[in-house]
């Protein structure tokens, strides 16, 4: 695995012990959320079939929103005073979401995928959550639960397409 107790300058008050569980807990959920996003891109140019035109947008849309919350992953690991995980093969080695091949895709199976993938976020992020809770910051855990909503959202809506 790659080095995610790598330090920097920055001291939130937090013990090193928490930073350093923390900051794991949540570079593997940056590795699960930059393979979903290519998951998301994948989709979005291989979609085919009757459903093309709504899940070509509305992937656009999930891997925006999946930019942003990378983004957002990262720096709270800075926040730590860790470094984020950067590399490819780290994230592939990471994560336990899996990657898709480059090939045609129906609406069905894109929408039963990301739910099992949402559902595995959302997991993790739980776990992220008691993690943070444990050594009291609430900065981290409080950042997990809004993007756990957002992963319940995107499960039921999901679940609702494919009907």
């Amino acid at each position: 695995m790659a080095q995610t107790t790598g330090r920097n300058k920055v001291d939130v008050g937090l013990s090193s012990q928490a930073c350093d569980a923390i900051a794991g807990s949540l570079n593997r959920y940056l590795a699960e959320l930059n393979v979903l996003y290519q998951k998301l891109r994948n989709y979005h140019w291989n979609v085919e079939g009757e459903s093309f035109f709504t899940l070509h947008e509305v992937t656009e849309e999930l891997y925006g929103a999946v930019a942003e919350e990378i983004d957002e992953v990262a720096e709270r690991i800075l926040k730590l005073g860790r470094r984020p995980l950067a590399r490819l093969a780290d994230y592939v080695q990471e994560s336990g979401i899996a990657e898709a091949d480059s090939k045609g895709v129906s609406g069905a199976h894109v929408a039963e995928t990301l739910i099992h993938d949402y559902r595995h976020l959302a997991n993790a992020l739980r776990e992220t959550i008691k993690i943070a809770q444990e050594h009291e910051d609430e900065g981290t855990a409080d950042d997990a639960v809004g993007m756990l909503k957002d992963k319940e959202k995107q499960i039921w809506m999901l679940t609702a397409f494919r009907g």
